[in-house]
């Protein structure tokens, strides 16, 4: 039963200002997502990972870099991690995506949604998974290995190796740079944790509903 750390890419200028980046080329982490970058590998320094893959967009790549430096490990690019792909709704803002009545699906049924030039949630959380079982069979049951990918793509793997229904995947939250761990075998799979954020903080106050 590897365990598998998913790791989410670390903030870039789009995620800042709430925009979907997709699959658009050129997504490159800003400076505060650098510097997140760094403290994961740091985090991660002197773990016994055996293995460093990575989505092939460049903010998942620059995230994995510096964890597979510090770990004397080549990050390998794997398409199967690749961010879901919106199709006509990548570069746009959430707030204005949000307004769009086909919201409330994604948000309530999300297993009936289908971007439109895009693929549909349950072929992205198809393909996620089919990346894991690949990557998991290649392991010895001990290893460790980090898989840096995409928040939606994340969320889509928790819930599927955990059995939450796919309409209720976009209750679980992953943030940049945070880890997930999955322990995964042949017949039983283990959350271990799940969007471990280096930075949270509490904030001072509670908004209201």
């Amino acid at each position: 039963m590897p365990i598998i750390l998913l790791v989410r890419h670390s903030e870039t200028e789009y995620v800042r200002k709430g925009c979907l980046a997709g699959r658009l080329p050129g997504m490159h982490l800003n400076e505060k997502g650098r510097a997140q970058a760094q403290a994961l590998a740091e985090k991660l320094a002197g773990a016994q990972i055996k293995a460093v893959y990575s989505s092939p967009l460049e903010r998942a790549l620059e995230t994995a870099e510096p964890i597979g430096k510090t770990l004397g490990l080549e990050v390998a690019r794997r398409d199967g991690l690749i961010e879901t792909d919106y199709g006509e709704w990548q570069g746009k803002t959430l707030k204005g995506l949000s307004r769009l009545k086909v919201w409330h699906v994604l948000q309530h049924t999300p297993s009936l949604m289908s971007f439109p030039g895009g693929e549909s949630i349950a072929e992205s959380q198809h393909r996620i998974c089919r990346e894991i079982e690949r990557l998991r069979v290649q392991h010895d049951p001990k290893d460790i290995i980090v898989c840096v990918s995409h928040a939606d793509p994340i969320k889509l793997a928790v819930a599927y190796y955990i059995g939450l229904p796919l309409d209720a995947f976009q209750r679980l939250y992953i943030a940049p740079a945070s880890l997930t761990a999955l322990h995964i075998g042949d017949s039983a799979s283990h959350l271990l944790t799940l969007n471990y954020d280096l930075s949270f903080a509490l904030p001072n106050t509670l908004s209201q509903p």
